[in-house]
């Protein structure tokens, strides 16, 4: 990738790298050009998935469901770890993940059917699992809050990670599971810094509203928790203390991290984010990356990928624990239950009619 690109408005990836699985690559003969070039729209493709729950194995994640209603995500997160997912469908994990934006349109159809299934096994169901269900579409589309619905009529519990301030247009939904000890929120707050937000997470929520989240969901009853995620060795971990306290003084009653990792395309997108925006810091960021990570820029072994290793990992845990403990909410958890569970009758199910 070339390191000298331009920036693109609004947008976290500059360009976009190869995909890892195709033969032949396409590239442009100069980079995007702002006095040339308007910036890359975002485009909404159609999903045909004929199922809607994915199965998780991965002991480090606090989950085994999870729906996701799109793929690729508008907020254009630089870091995402979610990009390289993109590949799979034949795009980049560069612009292409933030502007072709794959639409489950029958996601809520979809997983009342899985729900009136004999075969489910009640559990809880994260919703953001891959890629943000609050991104800026969701807006207009609805298809996180119609998946709500009918988790609500099931009752079957949810939780929800995001990093926008949408979220609490579905108080209503998540109270009515949270009567049920069905619902959990995680608001994901990298940095308190607003500059730095809008270059490194261009479309979320700037930091005062997902503060301003936490506090109306927490005020509706709902189980809200803040998410450090990631925590930016050489960047961002300075920050953890004060994020910690500003989510649980708005009124976060529980908190985890997790710490940055590269896998794949992320790496090298990662790298020309750093040149083009902190080049003084940069040698630092990826050396404290590559100390974590056993010398490289990811890692990802079960048990360590969620951390990292090392002396830097461990110091990260300790500000986290701190924090934490400083703030009153150091062993505080959220346990959701799925004793109310229930598959309502067929005469019931008119969400769709």
């Amino acid at each position: 990738m070339n390191s000298d690109a331009q920036p693109i408005p609004s947008r976290g990836a500059a360009g976009n790298p190869a995909n890892r699985f195709a033969k032949i690559e396409l590239e442009r003969d100069v980079d995007w050009n702002p006095e040339e070039d308007a910036a890359p729209n975002t485009q909404f493709l159609r999903d045909n998935t004929s199922t809607i729950i994915a199965r998780n194995d991965s002991p480090d994640v606090g989950f085994e469901a999870s729906v996701n209603p799109y793929r690729g995500c508008e907020h254009g997160c630089i870091y995402c770890y979610a990009r390289p997912t993109h590949e799979f469908l034949g795009f980049s994990a560069g612009l292409d993940f933030e502007t072709k934006i794959m639409v489950k349109e029958r996601a809520a159809e979809l997983l009342r059917a899985e729900l009136s299934s004999p075969k489910w096994q009640p559990k809880v169901i994260s919703l953001s699992g891959v890629t943000d269900c609050y991104q800026p579409v969701e807006r207009r589309l609805k298809l996180t809050r119609q998946c709500l619905q009918v988790l609500a009529e099931f009752r079957n519990p949810a939780a929800v990670v995001t990093k926008n301030n949408l979220v609490t247009r579905d108080i209503d939904v998540l109270a009515d599971l949270a009567r049920h000890q069905a619902a959990a929120v995680f608001i994901s707050v990298t940095t308190l810094d607003t500059d730095l937000r809008k270059v490194m997470e261009p479309r979320t929520s700037p930091p005062a509203s997902r503060l301003a989240a936490i506090r109306e969901l927490a005020q509706a009853g709902i189980p809200t928790g803040v998410l450090v995620a990631p925590v930016v060795p050489g960047l961002t971990d300075h920050e953890l203390p004060a994020i910690i306290a500003a989510a649980v003084e708005a009124g976060a009653q529980f908190a985890g991290y997790v710490t940055l990792r590269l896998p794949y395309a992320v790496a090298p997108l990662f790298e020309q984010w750093l040149t083009q925006h902190f080049p003084g810091r940069k040698d630092k960021v990826l050396n404290r990356i590559r100390a974590l990570r056993g010398g490289k820029l990811n890692n990802a072994e079960f048990g360590s990928r969620m951390r990292g290793e090392g002396i830097f990992a461990e110091q990260i845990k300790a500000l986290f624990s701190v924090a934490c403990r400083k703030a009153g909410i150091a062993d505080n958890r959220t346990n959701l239950s799925t004793a109310s569970f229930r598959r309502p009758e067929k005469d019931q199910l008119s969400f769709f009619d």
